[in-house]
């Protein structure tokens, strides 16, 4: 059985790598796609993931293909497209690390994604189903992922979700909103940004913003990252925040949230086999230090998938807490 199976974006990120001799910008190409890097945080860690999705027959989506394998993703759910390429993201990092992105997706192979095409096998194999806003912004992979949604939903898993909200891949702000807010029926753990809290909501404040979402969608578990000043979370009726691990030097933060989420579902499966009804304050709080730790080793290296930590090293983290 898997621990986690995502449908969703994979593409290439092109990272800054300083300067060619004539002064030119340099890019690193690395693999990339929230949902899969989601993925590839969970079996960095340790668990058993799976990847629905679609990548251009093109030497990108070889590599990612080659990627996901080489980080022990069960593939067998990735579709080779020939009607369109491999999506590309080049990423653009501040002083301090933050990213900014341009997109090549017009269209980009993992928006043609078929409902016919889909392993219902696989979802029905796992405990958890996780989807990003992103597979929502085109068909037929808006199609496709909802009746996977559906048949997660049908089968009783545990559905996460990351809205990741990027403005460039939609055809404006409404549709995004619209589309976003559709995501959120669906799903019992919801991770946002404040960012994307006060687009959902149109409220700034953490405890009214989400009680607004918990109490229009009923949603068991909402996490709201911070950045350097961690996370805020509302289970149910309580909420609290928990700081992250600023010891940690930042060298690109591409990746720390969906590090931060892989870590809590990894955390939350090990350590209390996904029964979110039943976790208390105290248990999602241990939780969360544990995805902290996760997202703040995430930022000191360069790229997405590759900089995921692995289980020793999170816990030498957490343990070494004064």
């Amino acid at each position: 059985m898997f621990d986690v199976t995502a449908i969703g974006e994979l593409l290439i990120d092109f990272t800054p790598a300083g300067l060619s001799e004539q002064g030119n910008a340099c890019f690193e190409r690395n693999p990339g796609g929230a949902p899969a890097n989601v993925l590839a945080c969970i079996s960095r860690l340790g668990g058993r993931t799976a990847f629905m999705g679609k990548v251009g027959k093109d030497i990108f989506g070889e590599y990612l293909k080659e990627t996901l394998i080489r980080y022990n993703i069960d593939v067998s759910g990735l579709m080779l497209a020939s009607e369109a390429n491999t999506t590309l993201a080049f990423v653009q990092l501040n002083e301090v690390g933050d990213r900014s992105f341009s997109f090549y997706r017009k269209p980009g192979a993992d928006t043609m994604l078929k409902s016919s095409e889909l392993d219902y096998g696989i979802i029905g194999d796992s405990k958890i189903f996780h989807f990003g806003s992103l597979s929502l912004t085109d068909e037929p992979a808006r199609s496709a992922t909802v009746a996977a949604l559906d048949y997660a939903k049908e089968k009783g898993l545990i559905i996460s979700y990351d809205p990741n909200l990027r403005p460039a891949l939609w055809n404006n702000l409404k549709h995004a909103l619209e589309e976003i807010r559709f995501g959120l029926k669906y799903c019992n753990i919801l991770k946002i940004s404040e960012e994307e809290l006060e687009f959902i909501t149109g409220m700034a404040d953490l405890h009214t913003g989400s009680l607004k979402i918990y109490e229009d969608y009923g949603i068991d578990v909402i996490l709201v990252t911070m950045g350097g000043e961690g996370c805020f979370y509302r289970l149910k009726d309580k909420n609290g925040k928990v700081p992250t691990f600023t010891r940690c030097k930042t060298v690109d933060t591409t990746g720390a949230g969906d590090a931060f989420l892989g870590g809590f579902l990894y955390s939350l499966i090990k350590q209390y086999d996904a029964k979110i009804q039943s976790i208390n304050t105290d248990e999602i709080e241990r939780i969360l230090l544990f995805s902290n730790a996760v997202a703040s080793l995430s930022t000191t290296k360069k790229g997405a998938i590759p900089s995921m930590p692995q289980l020793h090293e999170v816990n030498a983290l957490v343990s070494d807490i004064p």
